[in-house]
């Protein structure tokens, strides 16, 4: 008698599939790792790596922006390879190691050693980032109504890892030395991994996950497998990141066109070119109606990059104003990157419900407005910052009250926009080049950076002093917050009053 396969059925938890909780988790650690490396990052360049530059600053804003560039850029071919040859959950292990690797090589004092370990992190978040998110997705049938609350719950793991990582980090940074800190963040990212393998072993995610078919990892490419060759090329591009992240300085000379770009960022102004060129060719390609709703697309994410480039300030120039500027309470510099992912995890829930409330009420704002209003409260955080120096004590140093309220603002912001701006980017790209859109959309974040560093080196102190701050760094700090204020709330009318023309352009998508 034929025996009969029973078909998988995904075990439940709390109403979800219970491999959800096991992604919940693999991320939350991935981005304790990730958010408690980051929240020292500065300042152990500006302290350690380039103690003794007078322009330590700039080297440590060309640096830290050429990483952010990078370790976003890299999702893009990442999430491509897993698509195409290893599957997600090859690539979230190799991701990981690599990753993982990258937090302990952090915690070796030495300056190679130091790039090395930025350029493995680059490489391992290209695999591991595209493919947990996406995973999570893979749970869900697209109509099922959960998917919505899934995502919720998987990013609000996001929050608490990106909460927690930053306190205790910073706090075994500050209290036992910097690489104690790197070296939780690395323990955090193997947590990570083991929940996402325990999951496995307990085949909570079924056949989901696996490479696109059963040969092609074994399909040779100059004599290699696949399956191996991947890993090894990911290796092999390590020492050339590397190389990237440590071409910081300038290529051109001071006053010349180049005074302020290095390597990085000709690579990213070539890719600018490349995607505007094929952007053109799309649109006049494109339908009527197409176009419409492509032009919204290009402008959404156009609107995203300049926030994200302002909000990512907070890894660097905000978090160098808290250490040498800013009266702090309970926490140190490093520590006030936690703010951020507090106010989400406070915020998310009642500003969904308010969203929701104004839906019922049809007086839910359309896509466009809620952009020029996630830029507003934007430009006002820094405004507020750009005042804090009219409160300055006889040392130069500002209320922590400034600091708490900027995040504030800006976390009300980023909920304005960041949620609703993925979803928006599937509903008005065409099916066939909703992928590479998907892939323009994630690479804001990497141009973002750009913005980030050119912020950055034009706020940079030329100074070896360790204990520079007070009033000798403090007007550079507010004046150019003021600036940036000026900016964003700039962004924010012109994107409100472009809003009426622009739903017009998105048609029926909301």
């Amino acid at each position: 008698m034929e025996k009969t396969i029973k078909p998988f059925e995904d075990p439940q938890l709390f109403g979800h599939p219970k491999g959800l909780f096991y992604l919940f988790f693999a991320e939350l650690w991935e981005r304790f790792s990730f958010y408690g490396m980051r929240a020292l990052l500065t300042l152990y360049m500006v302290d350690v790596v380039f103690a003794a530059l007078t322009t330590r600053d700039f080297a440590a804003a060309a640096v830290y922006a050429s990483y952010g560039s990078l370790v976003y850029a890299s999702t893009v071919i990442g999430g491509r390879i897993s698509d195409k040859i290893l599957g997600m959950r090859n690539s979230i292990f190799l991701g990981g190691i690599l990753m993982a690797i990258g937090h302990f090589v952090l915690a070796v004092e030495n300056n190679y050693a130091f790039f090395i370990a930025l350029a493995l992190i680059v490489v391992g978040n290209g695999f591991f980032k595209p493919n947990i998110s996406t995973f999570v997705g893979s749970l869900y049938k697209e109509d099922d109504i959960r998917k919505d609350s899934g995502f919720v719950i998987f990013y609000m793991g996001i929050n608490i890892g990106g909460f927690a990582a930053p306190l205790l980090c910073g706090w075994l940074g500050r209290e036992y030395g910097w690489h104690y800190g790197f070296g939780l963040a690395g323990i955090g990212m193997l947590l990570g991994l083991i929940a996402f393998w325990s999951g496995i072993k307990k085949n909570v995610f079924g056949q989901r996950g696996l490479p696109p078919s059963e040969t092609i990892l074994d399909k040779p490419i100059l004599g290699v497998k696949q399956g191996l060759m991947i890993p090894i090329l990911a290796v092999v591009a390590v020492p050339v990141i590397a190389y990237l992240l440590s071409s910081y300085k300038a290529l051109g000379e001071k006053g010349s066109f180049l005074e302020d770009d290095n390597i990085v960022n000709i690579i990213f102004y070539i890719i600018a070119i490349a995607i505007g060129a094929f952007l053109i060719k799309i649109l006049v390609k494109a339908t009527s109606e197409e176009r419409k709703k492509l032009i919204v697309a290009i402008l959404i994410t156009f609107f995203i990059t300049i926030f994200w480039g302002f909000h990512e300030l907070s890894g660097s120039i905000i978090t160098l104003f808290a250490a040498r500027n800013v009266n702090l309470t309970f926490i140190d510099a490093s520590q006030t990157n936690a703010l951020n992912s507090m106010y989400i995890i406070i915020l998310s829930i009642p500003i969904s419900m308010l969203f929701t409330y104004l839906k019922k009420k049809k007086l839910d704002p359309r896509t466009p407005y809620k952009f020029g209003l996630g830029l507003a409260f934007a430009g006002i955080s820094f405004l507020i910052l750009s005042m804090s120096s009219g409160s300055a004590d006889e040392n130069g140093m500002v209320p922590f009250f400034y600091l708490l309220i900027m995040y504030f603002l800006i976390s009300v912001g980023e909920l304005f926009m960041s949620p609703v701006g993925l979803s928006k980017i599937t509903d008005l790209s065409p099916k066939r080049i909703v992928a590479f859109m998907m892939g323009i959309w994630f690479l804001a974040s990497a141009f973002a950076f750009q913005i980030v560093g050119f912020i950055g080196k034009q706020l940079a102190i030329e100074s070896t002093d360790k204990n520079v701050g007070g009033f000798e760094t403090l007007g550079i700090y507010t004046d150019g917050f003021g600036l940036v204020a000026k900016y964003a709330l700039g962004a924010a009318v012109i994107v409100l009053l472009a809003s009426p023309l622009i739903k017009k352009l998105m048609g029926k998508v909301h």
